[in-house]
């Protein structure tokens, strides 16, 4: 490393007064320099290139953040599936892996929804299962011995890591790399999205948000350039995001009202025309390659909106070619009569193709977007579901915490700055709020765009009170126009910047500590804490499904809840009569109404579905509350809300003041049903806790009132260790005597 350059005028100076000697300091001023150590000047790095290498690091900070964050499942439990769904996909992907493509897409599953079966390739999405099997089999190639399992556990933290990326990238296409780079820090670790995303949780959100954003980069990518490279790009991303997660039809809407809002704010150019053009004729071709999808894009009422937008701007861009090519006279009598023959052409069709079903309807899950009251009023099955319900105000500060604050920041900065780009990402928070204030499970698509503006919103205070925090050299002081200064600037910025330091700290903790306790913890497997502090392993679910798969036929049909189907497919490898899938309303009221109905009536439908065993979850024991006895009203419901099960009133279960009663005061047609019979069998000969009767249920924290009963059409097959999973054996009718 050689020493600093030394002026001529330096060189001859006399050492003064004030000037250091060499005798008295060993050294001059210039040679102390000269051993001052600079990592940038010793890698001979420019300030682009320091800055370029910085940006990395923190990216690379934020990828390993993020998948780090997911892990804590597999290391307080072990390496293992999560929740329900994602056991179908396990399943599923491991066929694919072991079977090929060929078989995976034209697999008739006889072991689901007897005896109906189901067709698996028209049924799924499957983007999910590709990826990972595709991501298996590169392993494995490169010698990288690993099983399908592990891939699946590890699948959604791997792709969070990718989803940082393009954040960054999205973030930096609309404000600037320091508004990406702090999006990307807060994405990383925001629990709305681990909550879908953690290790173990191998659904299709884990790969969906990714995908999305994926989509929307390159959409704003497509905005500003008007580049067909750029818009077939978009449509192909596009194309991953329908072949991965029906929440598709959000994206394919958010785009071309993004476009309508250009056009109706004298935004729309030649750019816009391309890119909106490309990317919906090439997406829509590419979506309907997907056999689950197939005509929906253009057959169904969710995807009208994108058709009409595409014609509005091919009418848009012929009304401004003819514009430049008449006068403006002999242009405004074609234009009214032209739009009124139009508009009547397109009515017509429209509300005739619409009465002859060319044109589908919404459906219902699409009605409970907008009427939240819809399904809790039409179709039980929605409504059962928890993560369909309408999302406390508790739960947008707890999935998001500091974002909540900062997200309109983002949009004061936006709107101050309003750009194509900006109009985008502002209508995107909007219509994602909106959403996510309907159903608990949109949150997942509110968290990227809460993180993007409040990257932005953030990054911009810091910029500003950064820069004031730093001290004036006198020119500056001199040379400041008056209306800039204002009293104790740098303390103010020092302040502030310390102000919001605190918050991300805070942000950072209250992350990591949600996503341990409340994300990080497998339905399969559960665990408490006994009396002495010590830890509680429950692992009844899968006792019972070993003992399903190695005690019972090979052909034997089992009757559980739907909540429960993939888990007894996935691990006990029996048939089961209903499924998470939830296709069939009929099926699943059949489940509902032998549940709801003494042992007696409930035998004949088990006799008709062929039923040899019958699965229920109890939690009265250990204090599970996610029991049956917890879900059994939805199966009155749900029971009741087909015409064979018209008999099935919910009034009949509550007793006179309108009370869920499960002690003496229930009511006798609860008592004496067959869901809670096989719940409570020998359960009034238990006692669960000191000083209190025996059957005392500790989730309702009722003495149970029917106590004395025998089964006669069912007998007890296994009950697991707490007494979580009881099953229950279907007794054959005896041989009638010649």
């Amino acid at each position: 490393m050689s020493a600093p350059k030394v002026s001529a005028r330096e060189s001859r100076a006399t050492p003064g007064k004030n000037a250091p000697s060499r005798e008295s300091n060993g050294t001059s001023a210039s040679s102390t320099k000269s051993k001052e150590f600079s990592i940038a000047e010793y890698l001979n790095l420019s300030t682009e290139q320091q800055e370029t290498y910085l940006k990395l690091l923190i990216l690379t900070v934020s990828c390993i953040m993020a998948f780090s964050t997911r892990l804590f499942s597999v290391l307080r439990y072990e390496s293992v599936i999560h929740e329900f769904d994602p056991y179908f996909n396990y399943r599923t992907t491991k066929y694919l892996a072991e079977e090929g493509y060929y078989k995976f897409h034209n697999w008739f599953d006889d072991r689901a929804w007897y005896p109906l079966g189901r067709i698996i390739g028209g049924t799924i999405y499957p983007g999910l299962m590709v990826t990972a099997s595709v991501l298996h089999y590169v392993l494995n190639t490169l010698h990288l011995s690993i099983d399908v399992r592990n891939v699946c556990v590890f699948f959604a933290p791997i792709f969070s890591s990718f989803t940082v990326i393009v954040t960054y990238l999205l973030t930096k296409e609309l404000k600037d790399s320091a508004a990406g780079l702090v999006a990307a820090a807060l994405i990383s670790i925001v629990p709305g999205y681990i909550s879908r995303s953690v290790a173990g949780s191998y659904d299709n959100e884990g790969i969906a948000i990714f995908c999305m954003l994926l989509t929307y980069y390159l959409w704003i990518k497509s905005v500003k350039t008007g580049s067909i490279y750029w818009s077939t790009a978009c449509a192909l991303a596009y194309f991953y995001m329908v072949s991965s997660w029906g929440g598709y039809v959000f994206l394919i809407n958010l785009i071309p009202l993004h476009v309508l809002a250009l056009v109706c704010t004298g935004r729309f150019s030649h750019k816009i025309y391309v890119a909106y053009s490309t990317v919906y004729v090439i997406g829509t071709m590419l979506s309907m390659q997907i056999p689950f999808v197939g005509f929906q894009p253009v057959q169904t009422s969710e995807h009208m909106a994108a058709f009409g937008v595409f014609g509005i701007c091919q009418l848009y861009a012929f009304v401004e070619y003819l514009k430049s090519k008449m006068s403006s006279e002999n242009f405004g009598i074609l234009i009214k009569s032209v739009a009124a023959v139009v508009g009547g052409a397109v009515g017509v069709a429209a509300l005739i193709l619409s009465i002859t079903g060319k044109i589908a309807p919404w459906t219902g899950r699409f009605y409970s977007l907008l009427d939240p009251s819809y399904a809790k009023n039409n179709i039980p099955i929605i409504a059962s579901v928890s993560e369909h319900q309408p999302t406390a105000w508790s739960s947008f500060y707890f999935d998001l915490q500091l974002l909540v604050f900062m997200f309109p920041v983002g949009m004061y900065y936006c709107f101050k700055k309003l750009t194509d780009a900006n109009i985008f990402i502002i209508m995107y928070g909007v219509t994602s709020i909106y959403f996510a204030g309907v159903m608990v499970r949109l949150m997942l698509v509110l968290a990227p765009v809460m993180c993007v503006l409040s990257g932005i919103g953030i990054s911009a205070i810091l910029c500003i009170y950064a820069r004031n925090a730093e001290p004036e050299t006198a020119a500056e002081k001199k040379n400041r126009r008056a209306e800039t200064h204002y009293w104790m600037k740098s303390e103010v910025g020092t302040a502030m910047c310390c102000l919001m330091t605190i918050f991300l700290a805070s942000y950072a903790w209250h992350c990591v500590w949600v996503t341990s306790e409340a994300y990080s913890s497998p339905s399969i497997v559960l665990s408490a804490r006994g009396g002495g502090g010590d830890r509680i392993i429950f692992d009844d679910f899968r006792e019972a499904y070993y003992w399903l798969r190695m005690n019972t036929a090979e052909d034997a049909k089992v009757m559980s809840w739907w909540d429960y189907g993939y888990q007894i497919t996935a691990m006990a490898n029996r048939t089961i009569l209903v499924d998470n899938n939830t296709w069939n309303n009929t099926h699943i009221s059949q489940v509902g109404q032998a549940m709801s109905r003494p042992e007696d009536r409930a035998y004949k439908i088990m006799q008709e579905l062929d039923v040899d065993y019958v699965l229920v979850i109890f939690g009265g024991l250990t204090g599970y509350s996610s029991d049956d006895i917890n879900k059994f009203l939805w199966m009155v419901r749900i029971g009741g809300s087909t015409d064979r099960g018209a008999d099935i009133k919910e009034n009949d279960y509550y007793t006179s003041s309108g009370e869920f009663r499960v002690d003496r005061e229930g009511s006798p047609v609860l008592l004496n049903c067959l869901m809670y019979k096989l719940c409570y069998y020998r359960f009034g000969d238990v006692y669960t806790e000191g000083g209190k009767p025996a059957g005392y249920d500790r989730v309702r924290n009722v003495e149970i009132g029917n106590k004395d009963f025998e089964l006669d059409r069912l007998e007890e097959a296994f009950t697991s260790e707490h007494w979580l999973v009881r099953i229950y054996k279907v007794k054959k009718l005896p041989n009638r005597g010649v």
